[in-house]
């Protein structure tokens, strides 16, 4: 099993720029693949990036690539969002979560393929 804890949110105003980070427990941190979610008020949870075991695969959904950026370091058992050109439209709880995975440059992009969540960090972006 892993724990998750993300860390990192707060206010910031449109244009600014935050770096999630996620600190997981356990020792197998690199047996998982890791990823990013958003559920803003009202709307459904959704995919925002992902990133293999090894960290060499990453992906991200289109309404946030060039501005966002996942890394983890494997070594720290740490997951990262570097979160820049933010806009009132990312304001959203963002959410970490694991999944084991066998291969080693596997991504995984759907909500329900991951086994492991964190309670949330909130991103408030003022316009």
């Amino acid at each position: 099993q892993v724990q998750l804890v993300e860390s990192g949110g707060g206010l910031v105003q449109a244009g600014g720029s935050l770096r999630l980070s996620c600190a997981a427990s356990g020792r197998t941190f690199n047996s998982y693949a890791m990823g990013w979610f958003r559920q803003a008020p009202g709307k459904e949870r959704e995919f925002v990036a992902t990133i293999s075991r090894s960290g060499g695969s990453t992906y991200h959904v289109n309404s946030v690539k060039g501005r966002f950026t996942i890394s983890r370091d494997n070594a720290k058992s740490m997951v990262y969002l570097q979160m820049n050109s933010l806009k009132p439209e990312d304001t959203a709880v963002y959410y970490c979560a694991a999944r084991s995975s066998t291969y080693w440059t596997a991504i995984y992009n759907r909500a329900p393929e991951y086994e492991y969540w964190g309670q949330g960090t909130q991103v408030t972006v003022s316009s």
